[in-house]
């Protein structure tokens, strides 16, 4: 009696212990390194931005880049802030030695210190730069501890999803206007270009150190949809 039990202890664990290892299997297909192995597939400046233990950051407010164009696409990775960073996701990019007006922002900030805090709110963390507001503010943590962003890019759809939170939602049709966006807020006078007219099909790139403050990721990767 006692063998017996034991094969089917076995048995079950096997069966178990499968299944284990065909969701994880699941859950990674599709995922890979945005960035390639050891930054195999980045465009950067090597005097700016240095790889440490799987920890990227950089010392002057430059931008890495993945290379291709990219479009349909889960943008996964983590993040972390000082005292004052300003930095941001750069998506859709059609122009990288002018990218600002070229392309999508999904902004990262320290919204505790006093100017981000302060500052419009689609300047504050997990807002579309210039353009649309988080939903909820200060969900990005504190400086020093780290930030998960999730970022979907379908089309003209734009979903961020901050720590565990669904924090913006973008339908780029809406935004027909350089000056105003749909509710009645200016658009910063650098970024003229009406989004609905934007390619949504571009380049993805990190931003540097900005503001006299450092940022930190690790863990990016990305998934065709």
């Amino acid at each position: 009696m006692k063998k017996n039990q034991l094969v089917i202890l076995v048995l079950l664990l096997s069966i178990c212990l499968g299944g284990f290892s065909k969701s994880v299997t699941q859950k990674s297909i599709g995922w890979k390194p945005l960035f390639g192995k050891d930054l195999g597939q980045a465009k950067f400046d090597k005097k700016c931005w240095s790889l440490d233990k799987g920890v990227i950051t950089a010392s002057e407010d430059k931008v890495i880049w993945a290379l291709g164009d990219h479009e349909n696409f889960v943008l996964d990775l983590e993040f972390k802030t000082e005292d004052g960073t300003n930095s941001g996701v750069i998506v859709y990019c059609t122009n990288q030695e002018d990218w600002i007006p070229n392309s999508v922002e999904i902004q990262i900030a320290d919204d505790y210190c006093e100017k981000w805090g302060t500052a419009r709110k689609d300047y504050q963390c997990g807002a579309i730069f210039g353009h649309l507001p988080a939903n909820q503010q200060k969900v990005v943590k504190k400086p020093g501890e780290w930030n998960r962003f999730k970022i979907t890019c379908k089309g003209q759809i734009i979903e961020v999803e901050l720590n565990g939170k669904k924090v913006t939602t973008m339908d780029m049709r809406l935004w027909t206007s350089g000056k105003t966006n749909p509710d009645g807020s200016t658009i910063p006078e650098w970024l003229p270009k009406p989004f609905a007219g934007l390619p949504t099909k571009g380049a993805i790139g990190l931003q540097g150190k900005h503001a006299d403050a450092t940022i930190w990721f690790r863990n990016i990767r990305i998934k065709s949809l």
